[in-house]
């Protein structure tokens, strides 16, 4: 038997190990040559600390108090040399992957279909070159190098891990060179360059209610957030509140529905900005968040969006006092032509 093991850098960049039943993530990091911060590997010089996200372990009792105290076992700290997993993990390791002589991870795949979802997005929908599927965490992101040219956008995964065949929804851009590129050029077998996985942006253990807040393709990290949970299985209640700028932008509705059926107690709100529209909700996300969606701070947010969304939301939290169990954001500006602008603008915060 063996474990999957999710190491997140400092830099942002995530790999992906197995761990052998009875190894301790130090070895079987060092067995996929990923160099994990050591001095000794025997729990005494505190060098390969870390903390854990998810998932279950044993530390043993091998290591001293100067290398790892009780508080900090408390917090979630751990020392890779004197961790064996008895579970999949996600583990924080806080230098950069470079540091580790590791690197983010290339995989080549080819287009497998564009669709313009609307007047403002499409779906890309790709299939990795290589057998297996791409493991990441759900919420987070790789870079896509465009068609005939060196640059890289970033686009969050809207399927969930581990599939061959991936997608994800990308915001229709004027003078864009992805956005030109998706609309004008793109064509099945179009060879393609990921790179990643990446971010801090990502679905944690679902240990109490989740209130999810979308803006436009931020949806994307939520649809696969939300498969996942389909696969593994959810308890808690889990709540999405999804708003765009006008009645077009609201997409893969179907999906969202179907997701309803799947999920016990799983229920999103759409709500439209133009005061124009005949929609049952109009405004913003802000003026549609109920007491109930916040259970008196005793919820896990997520919010991924443009940045004058995010902002509203950071506002509104601050000036309502709302503070949540814990906060998770994310927050994107589109690229543009290549002389207008280098890569997409990402901010994510745990």
């Amino acid at each position: 038997m063996s474990y999957t093991i999710a190491l997140n850098f400092e830099d942002g960049v995530t790999r992906f190990i197995s761990c052998k039943e009875g190894e301790t993530v130090l070895d079987a990091a060092y067995r996929h040559k990923v160099n994990l911060p050591m001095d000794c590997s025997d729990g005494v010089c505190g060098t390969c600390k870390g903390s854990c996200e998810q998932g279950a372990f044993d530390l043993g009792d091998e290591y001293i108090d100067e290398a790892l105290s009780d508080e900090e076992v408390a917090e979630g700290k751990v020392l890779t040399c004197q961790m064996v997993p008895s579970s999949d993990c996600v583990v924080q390791v806080p230098v950069a992957s470079t540091l580790c002589k590791t690197a983010v991870g290339e995989f080549p795949a080819r287009v497998v279909e564009v669709s313009r979802l609307s007047e403002d997005s499409f779906e890309l929908v790709v299939d990795l070159d290589e057998g297996e599927g791409l493991a990441f965490l759900p919420g987070q992101y790789v870079n896509i190098q465009v068609p005939g040219s060196d640059e890289t956008r970033s686009y969050s995964f809207s399927s969930a891990p581990g599939e061959r065949r991936t997608s994800f929804l990308i915001r229709n851009v004027p003078n864009g060179l992805m956005s030109g590129y998706l609309s004008a050029e793109a064509k099945p077998e179009d060879a393609l360059s990921l790179t990643g996985p990446m971010g801090s942006f990502y679905l944690r253990e679902v240990k109490r209610p989740v209130l999810m807040l979308a803006g436009g393709t931020g949806l994307a990290p939520f649809l696969s957030m939300l498969r996942q949970l389909r696969e593994q299985g959810c308890d808690r209640p889990v709540r999405l509140l999804y708003g765009v700028n006008v009645d077009d932008h609201l997409v893969k509705l179907d999906e969202l529905d179907a997701l309803v059926e799947a999920l016990p107690d799983f229920a999103y709100t759409t709500v439209v900005a133009d005061a124009a529209s005949e929609h049952m909700r109009k405004g913003y996300v802000t003026h549609h968040m109920a007491p109930e969606l916040l259970h008196d701070g005793d919820v896990d947010v997520y919010l991924c969006g443009p940045p004058p969304m995010v902002d509203a939301v950071l506002t509104h939290f601050r000036e309502q006092g709302i503070a949540p169990a814990s906060f998770h954001y994310e927050k994107f500006a589109p690229s543009l032509a290549p002389e207008e602008a280098k890569g997409t603008a990402r901010e994510a915060v745990a």
